[in-house]
């Protein structure tokens, strides 16, 4: 399909988003009102309003009650470091990758046993049912919410050690490959698959987006000696910020 064969409220959005990125349409401005948009374009009120709903789904425009619509501010994404795991240094791998960007890193956390679901089995190479230890983690960066994660651990592996809760205890908050070699298991691999989809509503309130907003998905997993030993999904606004991946050459 070329650009003259798109539906017209597609033609109508794509100038309007064009103008918004030259700055023709700079932040804050007032989009077009549904009658100029039809008389600019000389298409009907129909057209007008579903090129108006496409910028607003694409997160580039706001409605604004009894105002009208507005230009949001885009801002300019920040790397997230990602650098799959570091030497042991007694610090949380989160904390050690955002120092690499001058950022200043802090999370909130709670952690409970629950029976392993198909997807965590799966993924985990154990028993659906088997007990996982699952954690939750909000991420901050000076405060604002900047990343999503929740983990899982065969508590077949962690279960009475001294690593079973992952933020608590004599290396709770070290991260994953100190935390497993304490206990003899040495994590050799680490996979991360990174993917993007719509965010879900409890996601984007927790991370100050607004629906319809695009998330990244990075779902890792660790491994020792071929087996899983922690598998998580991390969520990150792609609007606001950007994987950066920190890789060594051996």
């Amino acid at each position: 399909m070329t650009f003259g064969d798109q539906p017209a409220y597609l033609r109508v959005a794509s100038d309007l988003r064009e103008k918004i990125a030259n700055g023709a349409l700079p932040p804050h401005a007032r989009l077009p009102s549904q009658a100029r948009i039809r008389e600019e374009y000389g298409v009907s009120d129909t057209v007008a309003l579903e090129a108006r709903k496409v910028l607003m789904a694409e997160g580039l425009v706001e409605g604004r009650s009894g105002s009208g619509t507005y230009v949001r501010e885009r801002p300019v994404p920040r790397p997230i470091a990602r650098s799959g795991y570091r030497p042991a240094g007694g610090a949380s791998p989160f904390r050690q990758e955002q120092a690499v960007e001058g950022v200043r890193g802090t999370w909130e956390s709670a952690s409970e046993q629950e029976p392993a679901t198909a997807v965590t089995a799966e993924r985990l190479g154990v028993e659906v049912g088997e007990r996982v230890m699952r954690t939750r983690y909000v991420y901050r960066d000076g405060g604002e919410p900047m990343m999503l994660s929740t983990s899982w651990e065969p508590l077949a592996v962690t279960g009475r050690t001294p690593v079973m809760l992952p933020e608590e205890g004599p290396l709770g908050g070290c991260g994953v490959v100190e935390r497993m070699a304490a206990i003899d298991v040495v994590v050799d691999n680490v996979v991360e698959e990174v993917s993007a989809r719509p965010g879900v509503a409890g996601e984007l309130m927790a991370l100050g987006g607004v629906p319809g907003h695009v998330v990244l998905v990075i779902e890792r997993t660790y491994y020792a000696s071929g087996r899983a030993v922690e598998t998580a999904d991390v969520v990150v606004p792609a609007d606001r910020y950007k994987l950066a991946y920190h890789l060594p050459v051996r």
